[in-house]
């Protein structure tokens, strides 16, 4: 590793050769997953993202892989038929971290709501709450199968009554007549996910660079401003197209561009993340998914040990930083009562939480819930130039890859250039090889176990890195390595790991984008402080630094994330 670090590797490739025949800004997963596509097709494109990779939107995510069932009911066919296609494909292309999500719908009546979703499929207005009853709901499932087909990997729905249903999930109130399950498809570590992605435009070859914490801040001289964040170094970058992919930011960064535009309007989504061993036991194992008493369509699943419940839907206004409030909290205990009526939940139970504003297109008047959440692509020019710039509107997680593939498209046309490489059946990073069962995971974690390397450790690098984790292993074995004392799912030289390959400028990266300990509320003042430590040689922080690091993370962790006593003591 360098040990110049006045200067970053990946700033200095952007200074070395501060030009680019494609400029993304916007380091979320849909500016990632084109400047992939990009790289892929050689073409020179650079990123640069003004905090960290997947800060945003992307990683305040419900943490869903799905065709959008609801979307059906807004008349969204395209989309929701699009969605479930990239769902089954991400199975296959990302096993390492997309899985298949069992879900279930509770029904608490039989005929509810057949006069009122007319209205809301023709005016997009969600009027008087009224619950869909199991005619819509079977409806709505048959129509998804029949997307579902092509390419299909999850198995159709199945309606069962009342006796069935309490006998399954004994924990919902008892008036519920019948349940419906059908299967989407979550992401556990949207994050990695997002890493992952870049790592394959990275690889394509030095014609793909990327940098985070570096933000762009006007134009200058026909080019773009940036500025590293960490230095507030600034300089000027010349690329012949520019890609705004800054998501709720879209409309400022076409401001700073010199080309003001009012295409966003934003909606506010929250979720709440309990350490709750009976509402976890409650779920079965399920994602339960269902209409909340004001018709909000809400989520509470289980994962990694925890409970995500979710979401809000609300405009953002200027608010561009949410953070989840004590009235949404309110909400989220008063949706799982709705449900799981003899479940207490309490704030104590509370151990993370996570705000973001999804990338939506102005709306005016419809109802946030009825927004549409498909994209498209506005075209304008850098003032006082030819040189084209395109701005994406909307967008979401299951989509990802169909996004990025029609933008680099488009790019590749203005560039008069064809594409190369088909990413549709192209597997993503650590989802190369991965093993395909339970069998095959245990024969891979078998086969990297000995002396130095538990099962335990395997397991917990082919979770984060799928089949990556080699690259991981075969650097963990060129030194002396040992687990944290806080911690046995990080080691010293993996810290070291994530330092040169993954970007990280901050402790706050590891704990919350680099792993899910913060997602889990295992963070501690002592894990926050040892990851410095071991942090502070390879980014050459002095004592001082290294100090602030650790207190910053754990600040953000109590004031953005609401976290749980082992982090607010601490700071009292």
């Amino acid at each position: 590793m360098s040990t110049d670090h006045s200067v970053r590797s990946t700033v200095r490739a952007l200074k070395d050769h501060p030009r680019a025949r494609v400029l993304i800004i916007g380091g979320g997963i849909n500016g990632v997953g084109t400047f992939r596509d990009l790289a892929l097709q050689g073409v020179e494109v650079a990123l640069v993202e003004r905090g960290d990779f997947c800060q945003g939107a992307s990683g305040a995510s419900s943490h869903m892989i799905h065709g959008g069932i609801r979307y059906l009911e807004n008349g969204e066919f395209r989309l929701v038929h699009e969605s479930v296609v990239e769902r089954n494909r991400l199975l296959r292309i990302a096993p390492h971290y997309v899985k298949p999500l069992q879900t279930t719908i509770p029904v608490f009546s039989t005929f509810s709501g057949l006069l009122n979703a007319p209205l809301r499929f023709i005016t997009h207005r969600s009027g008087k709450p009224q619950e869909r009853g199991a005619l819509l709901v079977k409806v709505g499932l048959s129509l998804y199968d029949a997307f579902s087909r092509r390419g299909g990997t999850v198995p159709r729905h199945r309606f069962v009554g009342r006796k069935r249903s309490l006998a399954e999930l004994p924990a919902l109130r008892p008036d519920v007549k019948y349940t419906a399950t059908y299967f989407d498809a979550s992401v556990h570590d949207p994050e990695r996910l997002t890493l992952d992605a870049l790592r394959d435009g990275l690889e394509a070859g030095p014609h793909a660079r990327a940098a985070n914490y570096v933000s762009f801040v006007g134009t200058h001289d026909g080019g773009a401003r940036l500025r590293d964040e960490l230095t507030g170094a600034e300089f000027t970058f010349a690329a012949d197209v520019v890609v705004n992919m800054t998501g709720a930011w879209v409309d400022a960064t076409n401001g700073a561009l010199g080309s003001p535009s009012r295409f966003m309007g934003g909606t506010k989504g929250s979720h709440i993340v309990l350490d709750h061993p009976g509402l976890l036991a409650a779920t079965g194992g399920r994602e339960i998914f269902f209409e909340h008493s004001d018709g909000r369509i809400v989520l509470i699943y289980p994962m990694g040990g925890r409970v995500l419940v979710g979401t809000t839907d609300v405009d953002a206004g200027e608010d561009l930083e949410p953070v989840c409030t004590d009235a949404e909290i309110q909400y989220f205990f008063d949706l799982i009562r709705h449900v799981f009526p003899t479940v207490a939940v309490d704030r104590k139970d509370i151990v993370h939480t996570f705000s973001g504003v999804r990338p939506l297109p102005r709306h005016d008047d419809t109802a946030p819930g009825f927004v549409s959440r498909d994209y498209r692509i506005e075209r304008s020019v850098l003032p006082g130039t030819d040189r084209p710039v395109l701005s994406i509107v909307g967008g979401k997680w299951t989509t990802f890859r169909a996004l990025s593939e029609q933008v680099a498209d488009e790019v590749l046309g203005l560039l008069g250039r064809v594409r190369s490489v088909d990413t549709r059946n192209l597997p993503v990073g650590g989802g190369r090889a991965y093993p395909q069962d339970d069998a095959g995971i245990e024969a891979w974690i078998a086969a990297r176990t000995g002396p130095r390397i538990s099962a335990d450790r395997a397991r917990t690098l082919l979770a984060r890195y799928g089949t990556r984790a080699d690259d991981v292993l075969a650097f963990l074995a060129q030194g002396q390595d040992a687990p944290l004392r806080s911690t046995a799912e990080l080691s010293v030289l993996e810290l070291a790991w994530m330092a040169e390959h993954e970007h990280v400028a901050h402790v706050a990266d590891v704990l919350i984008r680099r792993t899910s300990l913060a997602f889990r509320g295992l963070v501690t003042a002592e894990l926050a402080h040892e990851v410095g430590s071991h942090l502070a040689p390879c980014l050459g922080w002095d004592g001082r630094r290294t100090e602030q690091e650790a207190q910053a993370a754990l600040s953000l962790l109590a004031q953005r994330h609401r976290a749980g006593t082992a982090i607010s003591g601490v700071l009292q």
